[in-house]
């Protein structure tokens, strides 16, 4: 890596590129605006490893990444402990049934910010529920195996001051699980992120808000701050470690389960993974 006086803040892409050879670039901004900005480092000749903060782009485009040496997606959640534990766990059960559920109120994720001027209120943006909690279907897709169908129903119910859709009920059917519920929100003034699942062996029973997981009734704790999951996946990348990390075909298939649900609930019918 490079040495650098921070801050160091560049007004256009090129400017920043023609500055120095660089190893690895994080793309953060709008999520309307990720592919873009994929394109123009690819047009500016870069090809080293970029991560591309979740989720990868606001609709399913098709691009050439052959140019980089490797565009990773940035679901960290796949590194929280939890996540991690039941990847291990579900290696040696079958599991029957699985419930995901968050919800955290919009207008208290950013206190500083009048939250219908964010992107999150914002669909043309890339804004919504479904594409801003989407880690959900990312760490189910990557746990169980990849998802064979899915029904969903969703949209804008709220009184909240936003035209992207708040709410989102998506029912799946996975390689590793016939039945797989998850539900997205924008309204839950608790702030909740739990999963569920009924296995053949066990049942485990994780909550990412309090650090835990329950397996049949017996607890298991972890201390996670704030910013564990971002370190750890910056860490893998640094590392090349990338047995964990969300993939680009990974967070293509992120995209296809949500344009999948979206039609889903415009027609009212099943979606299929073909």
């Amino acid at each position: 890596m490079h040495e650098r006086s921070f801050p160091t803040v560049y007004k256009e892409l090129a400017s920043a590129m023609k500055e120095s050879d660089y190893d690895y670039v994080i793309i953060a901004n709008r999520t309307s605006e990720h592919y873009q900005t994929l394109k123009d480092l690819s047009d500016l000749g870069y090809s080293g490893i970029v991560l591309v903060e979740k989720p990868l782009f606001e609709n399913y485009y098709s691009f050439d990444i052959s140019k980089f040496e490797k565009v990773l997606v940035g679901y960290n959640l796949r590194f929280h402990p939890l996540i991690t534990r039941l990847k291990v766990l579900l290696d040696n059960d079958l599991i029957l049934s699985t419930q995901a559920y968050v919800g955290q109120y919009l207008p208290q994720w950013r206190p500083e910010r009048d939250y219908s001027q964010c992107y999150s209120s914002d669909k043309a943006s890339g804004g919504g529920v479904i594409r801003d909690l989407s880690h959900e279907l990312d760490y189910l897709n990557w746990l169980l195996g990849g998802w064979k169908r899915l029904v969903a129903r969703g949209g804008t119910f709220s009184s909240l001051a936003i035209n992207s859709d708040d709410f989102y009920c998506i029912m799946l059917e996975t390689l590793k699980s016939p039945l797989v519920n998850v539900q997205l929100n924008y309204m839950d003034r608790i702030t909740q992120r739990q999963i569920i699942m009924v296995g053949e062996k066990n049942t485990y029973v994780a909550d990412m808000i309090r650090g835990c997981i329950n397996i049949n009734g017996e607890e298991e704790s972890f201390v996670v701050d704030r910013d564990f999951t971002y370190r750890a996946m910056h860490e893998a990348v640094l590392n090349q470690d990338y047995s964990t990390l969300c993939s680009y075909q990974e967070g293509m298939e992120v995209l296809k389960i949500i344009q999948s649900a979206e039609s889903s609930n415009s027609n009212e019918r099943w979606a299929y993974n073909e």
